[in-house]
């Protein structure tokens, strides 16, 4: 593992069921890792609490609350007063992970994109940034990040640099992760290379997306050193100046003080 300074994971789920046998053990190692900050993203209202419980037990964990497109159809009606109740917290610094997966097509895709737009307006009615989860889904994606305009991140991208030269035009940031590392990776390579260095944030995903040589295995936020050692290499940089930069670009989207 490279030596680096301070790693900043914009997009973990150390609610998730993989963490439930040693949840705090995992947590607890990671400042000793060097990771100063982790924004825990939320999939439904359940876990938008858990995260908020974990950001409340650890002073560099913040949270994220919102409803995933493939938990809406299971979510109450009074899910948007809910959640307008629990951004308000302070450990709450983002209205996500919210957005469109049209890979298995469930829910149904006017459900997400009504509960989608729903989670925008109250973004934009609390100026929150958003975490936006876009499968498949491009097109609709960037006509209702057109329509609103918010601010955040789109998470784990996937699109080619054209669709990312979209997103910038919003003024919205990338997230990149484990993708990057993987040995048939071309657009996660491609846009790593294109993107300045000021709109990109590093993310786990965790337990998901495990980088090389890693994957397959459950994920946490020190292993973000071997991600940004890949895009170091694309961009011809020093690990050090990618995570200085990206730390900081993840500080001022949340607006988190370090």
């Amino acid at each position: 593992m490279p030596e680096n300074p301070l790693i900043f994971d914009t997009h973990a789920h150390y609610d998730d069921k993989a963490f439930d046998e040693d949840r705090h053990e995992v947590i607890e190692s990671l400042p000793s890792q060097k990771v100063c900050g982790v924004v825990n993203a939320a999939s439904n209202l359940e876990s938008s609490r858990a995260g908020i419980e974990l950001a409340e037990r650890y002073p560099f964990i913040w949270a994220a609350a919102g409803v995933h497109p493939q938990e809406v159809s299971n979510t109450p009606e009074n899910t948007i007063e809910i959640l307008r109740g629990m951004l308000v917290h302070p450990r709450v610094v983002a209205l996500g992970e919210i957005g469109l997966d049209y890979h298995y097509d469930t829910p149904p895709r006017d459900v997400q994109l009504d509960w989608f737009e729903r989670q925008l307006r109250l973004a934009a009615e609390l100026d929150k940034p958003v975490i936006i989860h876009d499968r498949e889904a491009h097109e609709d994606t960037m006509r209702l990040l057109r329509k609103y305009r918010p601010r955040g991140v789109l998470h784990c991208f996937s699109g080619s640099p054209q669709l990312a030269e979209q997103v910038l035009e919003l003024g919205m940031y990338i997230g990149l992760g484990g993708t990057v590392t993987f040995k048939n990776a071309k657009k996660p390579v491609e846009v790593a290379a294109m993107l300045p260095l000021d709109r990109l944030v590093l993310e786990t995903d965790a337990p998901y997306m495990s980088p090389v040589p890693f994957r397959g295995k459950r994920c946490h936020s020190g292993l973000i050193a071997y991600t940004a050692e890949r895009i170091a290499e694309i961009r011809g940089i020093s690990v050090e100046e990618l995570l200085s930069q990206t730390c900081d670009n993840a500080c001022r989207i949340y607006g988190i003080a370090l």
